[in-house]
């Protein structure tokens, strides 16, 4: 995948590179598939929530705590 990446802009490079990172800190296919399918759901309507950002990281492993609770 390395030398598509010498193609495209920047941008669109840098995420991919993100991308790549954060389902590699993932753990079991199952962990992978069950994070992408959620982020696939999330954008469909091209609108996102707070709770649902806060749910995608806690999938990808990203942000830690209690979901929906305000300190």
């Amino acid at each position: 995948m390395n030398w598509i990446l010498r193609f495209l802009p920047e941008d669109t490079k840098q995420l991919l590179v993100l991308g790549q990172r954060i389902i590699a800190s993932l753990d079991t296919p199952e962990e992978r598939r069950a994070a992408v399918q959620y982020g696939i759901e999330m954008f469909a309507d091209g609108r996102v929530e707070v709770s649902e950002w806060a749910r995608f990281g806690s999938k990808l492993g990203v942000l830690r705590g209690p979901v929906g609770k305000a300190k």
